[in-house]
């Protein structure tokens, strides 16, 4: 059975959304990892690729990396310090939620980028 949700998207019964044929949207097969790469695909979005993701940009932010968009080194150390706390928070907030492996990342990149702030603040 087909609804409609209040953005007039279609959505079958069970929740999943359908195409303007009335298929499915996720049905198609997911691209292997290798296909994705050719195909120049987003990289996964998952908890490490997020964090990662907030690292680099705060390693940017620190200078320690160039701008990836201006190939330049830019340091804002106002932004880094904000990134560095919303992985803080990110932290907090998902305590005893997280395996073994995601909360060591996000420890260890605390108190990584923790320990280049304040080296950069002096």
């Amino acid at each position: 059975m087909t609804l409609q949700n209040r953005f007039g998207d279609n959505v079958e019964k069970d929740g999943g959304l359908l195409g303007p044929d009335g298929q499915p949207l996720t049905s198609s097969p997911k691209p292997s990892t290798d296909d994705a790469a050719q195909a120049g695909a987003e990289p996964q979005l998952d908890f490490f690729n997020y964090i990662a993701s907030l690292g680099f940009q705060t390693m940017i932010f620190l200078g320690e990396m160039p701008n990836p968009m201006t190939n330049q080194v830019e340091k804002n150390l106002k932004q880094a310090k904000f990134l560095i706390d919303t992985l803080v928070i990110l932290r907090d907030k998902t305590k005893g939620n997280l395996s073994k492996e995601e909360d060591d990342l996000l420890n260890g990149s605390i108190y990584e980028l923790q320990l280049r702030y304040v080296d950069l603040s002096k």
